[in-house]
């Protein structure tokens, strides 16, 4: 079970506030985010475009109604898609925007003196009543002044933060009308667009927050910090804790008792990382060729391949020949390795994928990519090519062999 990144109760608001800030561009979030900037553009389908862009608001104001119920039950990241904690609230935050809109438009133009009640009564209010919808989906009960009030006066002068980053996202939205005249829409609607969605997931993740430090008088129980005793992880902090206490007198003892834990489940990266130190610190080489194995196999299952890369460095500063013991593991380390420009790492392990599994199936695809880097440079253009020319001869039949033959030729001259 992968690890459940909590936060704290009694975290300060201060510091959530300063970590709220990269709360929408963290995993889901970010590409949340993108993803319905970029459906901005269907609001220019012509016919639907309108219909469209409803529906993109919709799938907006769900997410961030999402996004604050996944923060109030103390969860430190943002939900993945399709979580769906809030329900039909989506289609009833955006009527209720929309509606907000609509009167707004329709005051300055009727009745513009009014104004100066209409907009603080709005800015006030719509907090109040997005975080009863986002939790009751009671429409009703959310437009209901006597619920306002409920939750104001429970959240006390914190209320202010969102009222703030709504009238932010006003202006947000006036500075849009006004620039986005200025841009072609094609560019306008998704720029304006990640903007707008950043605001509203900012603004209802730090609802969120304030949610979850009064839960209780809200007759709440976060279920964050439930899920995470349930998997033992209040467990692993104590025994972190006690491991390094233990290690200062006897530090084979506390290596024994992260090893027996270390063999029972998935184990998060501090017990790892302290047992490794432990190891360094009594010379066992061995064992941390072992251990850095068996972690950057379990990183690699749990989708954590950079990190997986960062173990391997660590082996390879022990075993400068160090490499991965499962094909699949060291093949997504190599494709990782090329990616992120790391030439000399791509190479090494490469190579070594062709060493110790030459008849694999992905073999040929490993060393073309490790002949493409040797390639890039004029002098290791001659082991490129001699490399082509070993997997031309071992895998005349494979669907990459054209793509072989066509560098070999390329590069035999040059060589």
């Amino acid at each position: 079970m992968p690890r459940i990144e909590v936060v704290a109760v009694d975290t300060p608001f201060g510091e959530r506030l300063a970590v709220g800030f990269g709360y929408p561009l963290r995993g889901a979030g970010l590409a949340t985010c993108t993803a319905l900037a970029l459906a901005h553009w269907a609001g220019l389908l012509p016919g639907i475009g309108t219909l469209a862009s409803l529906l993109v608001w919709a799938a907006t104001w769900r997410y961030a109604a999402e996004c604050m119920q996944h923060t109030a039950n103390g969860y430190a990241h943002p939900p993945d898609v399709g979580v769906d904690e809030a329900g039909t609230a989506g289609w009833a935050l955006t009527l209720i925007h929309f509606a907000a809109g609509a009167l707004l438009i329709a005051c300055s133009l009727l009745a513009p003196s009014m104004l100066w009640l209409l907009v603080p009564l709005l800015v006030l209010a719509l907090p109040a009543i997005d975080m009863s919808l986002a939790f009751d989906g009671n429409p009703l009960l959310a437009l209901n002044p006597a619920t306002w009030w409920h939750i104001a006066l429970g959240f006390g002068g914190a209320y202010f933060v969102p009222v703030a980053i709504n009238l932010l996202l006003g202006a947000m939205v006036a500075v849009a009308t006004v620039t986005s005249s200025l841009l072609p829409r094609f560019v306008a609607l998704p720029l304006f667009g990640f903007a707008y969605t950043y605001l509203i997931v900012f603004a209802f993740h730090l609802m969120g927050g304030l949610i979850h430090q009064r839960h209780e008088r809200f007759g709440l129980q976060p279920e964050a910090a439930k899920l995470a005793q349930a998997s033992g992880q209040d467990e692993d902090s104590r025994l972190l804790d006690e491991a390094r206490a233990l290690a200062v007198s006897d530090p084979v003892a506390a290596l024994h008792r992260l090893a027996d834990r270390l063999r029972q489940r998935t184990a998060p990266a501090p017990l790892h990382q302290l047992y490794r130190e432990l190891l360094r610190r009594q010379g066992l080489r061995d064992d941390l060729l072992v251990h850095g194995q068996i972690w950057i196999a379990a990183l690699i299952a749990q989708n954590e391949a950079r990190r997986a890369l960062g173990v391997l460095q660590d082996c390879q500063g022990i075993d400068p020949a160090f490499i991965p013991d499962d094909p699949r593991t060291c093949g997504e380390l190599v494709d990782l390795a090329a990616r992120l420009g790391m030439e000399r790492l791509a190479i090494h392990l490469g190579r070594g994928y062709l060493v110790h599994w030459p008849h694999d199936e992905r073999a040929p695809h490993y060393g073309l990519l490790v002949a493409r880097l040797l390639g890039a440079h004029a002098e290791s253009r001659p082991d490129a090519v001699a490399l082509l020319e070993r997997l031309a001869n071992a895998w005349p039949e494979h669907p990459l062999r054209h793509d072989i033959a066509v560098l070999l030729r390329q590069w035999s001259g040059a060589a």
